[in-house]
């Protein structure tokens, strides 16, 4: 996982990933703007019209934002 990703990730980006875990039935009401930045980055995918974590996605999660540490701290 490149740390390119502390630098561009949002707040509101993480929070969206971090909702991805859910089941795709409780994910409905994602804002689907940033579902799509994620997809472009290929921290997400679709997967029946839904959106998933990808391998890279779930790495991502569980490394964490170093940026987010700092506020969390």
């Amino acid at each position: 996982m490149s740390a390119e990703f502390d630098d561009e990730l949002t707040s509101n980006q993480w929070e969206t990933l971090k909702a991805l875990r859910l089941p795709a039935w409780k994910c409905h009401t994602l804002n689907r703007f940033i579902v799509d930045q994620l997809i472009a980055l290929q921290l997400a995918a679709r997967t029946d019209g839904h959106p998933v974590l990808t391998e890279k996605g779930r790495k991502a999660l569980v490394r964490g934002s170093v940026r987010l540490w700092d506020v969390a701290a």
